[in-house]
């Protein structure tokens, strides 16, 4: 393995790595599907278990050069494909897997290279891609409308101050293209008030939201997810750790509503699928970080991991999940 590609390993955790292992089993074998496979961290702990096979999937280019020394090791039973985890159906020979794993977000990978524009400590281009799409932060600072931006900010980012830092974005691009990390961070922090108190960096909920919607991220969980659920085999596994709170509400939402002890009727439902299920019953149980793990990988802090076993239902397509959570999808269609 080169020096880079060992790097890159090093400086990423996987996220309650101990947790994913004692749920999936892997000392009774079986196939597993890493669905962002990062630097990793899963898919090797998984193929550490001789009769274990893993297909991981991954967006980001950087990341190839990671899996070259996972397929040397394990040429017959480690399979890679660079691809969005929204792609996860087009993957050919795929088999029905024993378990499916999202760990989603920013990697610590992605987060570091300053040249990609995640950071708030960068001084480079406003990029914030994750890999596989054509959308920038910079493009989309440059061109949406004031109205779209307030509701990107507010709505994929929670941001209080959205209408003030939207107004002062399109103030700003109107004497000078915003290319920059520092040129955001400047009008965000112009935009806000200063309170000494809170801890949280005033760009860090305009950046999620910059992030998300360049990287359509709330389309690839939810399309992810209803993949996930097509061709996983009855009894299989789907475990998704999630990092903020939209997330975590679409997949209480999906894994809670099309359980086989499913609430009582909701609106958000069509009458035509209200009574069909697709997971065992769902307990709502929330597996979050040790403070151990916290301790020694601070980001971690804001993770929670849920899991839902597929039951024996045929697959019918989740239109309430859709619907439940359209306001984002249509947000994530502003621009192609």
């Amino acid at each position: 393995m080169n020096d880079s590609s060992s790097s890159l390993e090093n400086s990423h955790f996987p996220v309650m790595l101990n947790e994913i292992v004692k749920i999936c089993s892997p000392e009774k074998g079986g196939v597993f599907i890493d669905c962002t496979f990062g630097a990793g961290g899963y898919s090797k702990k998984l193929l550490t278990f001789s009769k274990t096979k893993v297909i991981a999937l991954d967006r980001d280019k950087i990341i190839l050069k990671i899996k070259k020394s996972l397929k040397l090791r394990y040429p017959k039973r480690f399979f890679f494909h660079h691809k969005k985890f929204s792609d996860l159906s087009q993957v050919t020979a795929i088999e029905s897997a024993d378990a499916i794993i999202f760990d989603l977000g920013i990697s610590s990978i992605q987060l570091k290279d300053l040249k990609r524009g995640f950071s708030f400590n960068s001084k480079d281009r406003l990029d914030m891609s994750m890999g596989l799409t054509n959308n920038s932060a910079e493009k989309a600072l440059n061109t949406l409308s004031e109205l779209n931006l307030k509701r990107i900010i507010k709505f994929l980012g929670d941001e209080k101050d959205a209408s003030k830092i939207a107004k002062n974005i399109v103030c700003y691009r109107a004497n000078k293209k915003i290319t920059k990390v520092s040129q955001l961070v400047e009008i965000i922090e112009k935009s806000k008030k200063k309170d000494y108190k809170k801890k949280l960096n005033p760009s860090t909920k305009t950046f999620q939201a910059l992030r998300i919607f360049v990287n359509k991220e709330i389309t690839e969980l939810i399309d992810g997810i209803i993949n996930a659920t097509k061709i996983i085999k009855p009894g299989g596994k789907i475990l998704i750790v999630s990092f903020h709170s939209i997330e975590d509400k679409i997949v209480k939402y999906f894994f809670s509503n099309f359980s086989s002890n499913q609430p009582k009727y909701s609106r958000y439902f069509p009458d035509t699928i209200s009574n069909h299920t697709l997971f065992n019953n769902y307990k709502n149980k929330v597996f979050i970080p040790t403070k151990h793990e916290i301790i020694k990988n601070p980001p971690s802090r804001s993770a929670k991991l849920r899991v839902a076993i597929r039951n024996k239902n045929n697959f019918i397509y989740p239109e309430g999940l859709i619907f439940k959570f359209k306001k984002y999808l249509d947000l994530e269609k502003l621009y192609v």
